[in-house]
């Protein structure tokens, strides 16, 4: 009998024959992101969560994904939790042009993250990306076409552009932002560039300021400015975080908070009109209209005007 460790010489040409531009994206994801839930793949891809269930099993059947189901605290067990199998990193690396992955890199990976104690943070910072996903799913004018996790912040020279201080090229990593995220989302023509914070609640509210701070610090040693996205989990604490900011004098950081009571009832994607700037006008405004400076990101996703009602019936 084969060992599980020692897959036949042909079982990455088999994977390889077998996936789909679907499948790749998933793979992608999870060789970035770390960890998906069932729910989070099939709202993100797939029409309906059978077709995505069955997918997926064939997927693990070729040994591209592997999957675990954490116990919850008061019995019973949460969905599948989706990984890389060994096979799956192989066959990133491969796409990307990188060297072959370490013979053990899906189990150290597994490992981790099923003793990782901040996982259903992991999940839920994912889970705002998914959502965008998922709406683009059906707007075809929309897309989310860039997701970026939270290691690719964790070099604080990555902040560094021409014209910059180059300060921030040696700015230690408690000076600067680590985002649990980053993105590009385009509609109708037009792109928005955004960090994005993930707020469970369980931090004290001077934690969120002395992020807020680190954004405030490379905005003054920088070029360009990206929005920063704060989802909390409640509108109190939306309200105190709104609160602490206001006695913040010269705050220039783009700061746009929504909340998840607020989307569940309202039913809205992350895409929608749910995001509130601090210390400006009054309202909530859709991500795609949430202002920000970036030169470079202009040059890369151009604006094109939406098409006049008059063409669109042509």
């Amino acid at each position: 009998m084969r060992s599980r460790s020692l897959p036949a010489p042909d079982a990455l040409l088999r994977l390889q024959a077998s996936i789909t531009a679907r499948d790749d994206r998933l793979l992608g994801w999870l060789y970035d992101h770390g960890v998906l839930t069932t729910d989070q793949i099939a709202a993100a891809l797939f029409p309906s969560l059978d077709f995505a269930q069955r997918r997926l099993r064939r997927l693990t059947v070729l040994r591209a994904v592997d999957r675990f189901r954490p116990n919850k605290p008061d019995g019973g067990s949460y969905p599948y939790h989706y990984v890389l199998d060994q096979l799956g990193y192989e066959h990133v690396h491969a796409q990307r042009g990188l060297g072959p992955p370490r013979r053990d890199q899906a189990r150290r990976r597994k490992q981790s993250l099923t003793s990782r104690p901040d996982l259903p943070h992991l999940l839920g910072g994912n889970q705002v990306f998914i959502d965008l996903a998922a709406h683009a799913r059906t707007h075809p004018d929309a897309s989310l076409v860039r997701w970026q996790p939270a290691s690719a912040y964790h070099d604080p020279g990555v902040f560094y552009r021409e014209g910059g201080n180059p300060q921030i090229m040696v700015h230690g990593p408690t000076g600067l932002p680590r985002p649990d995220g980053a993105g590009v989302w385009t509609e109708r023509g037009r792109s928005v560039p955004f960090f994005l914070e993930y707020d469970t609640g369980g931090e004290r509210l001077d934690i969120l300021t002395e992020k807020i701070a680190k954004y405030e610090r490379l905005y003054a040693m920088s070029t360009w400015a990206w929005p920063v996205l704060f989802h909390l989990p409640s509108a109190r604490r939306e309200a105190n975080l709104h609160h602490r900011l206001a006695d913040v004098p010269g705050l220039e950081t783009v700061i746009a908070t929504t909340t998840a009571d607020l989307r569940t009832a309202l039913g809205a994607s992350p895409a929608d009109q749910v995001w509130q700037l601090t210390g400006r006008s009054a309202g909530r405004h859709r991500l795609i209209d949430l202002p920000y400076t970036d030169t470079r990101h202009d040059d890369e996703f151009p604006t094109h005007p939406a098409p006049s009602p008059d063409r669109r019936a042509a």
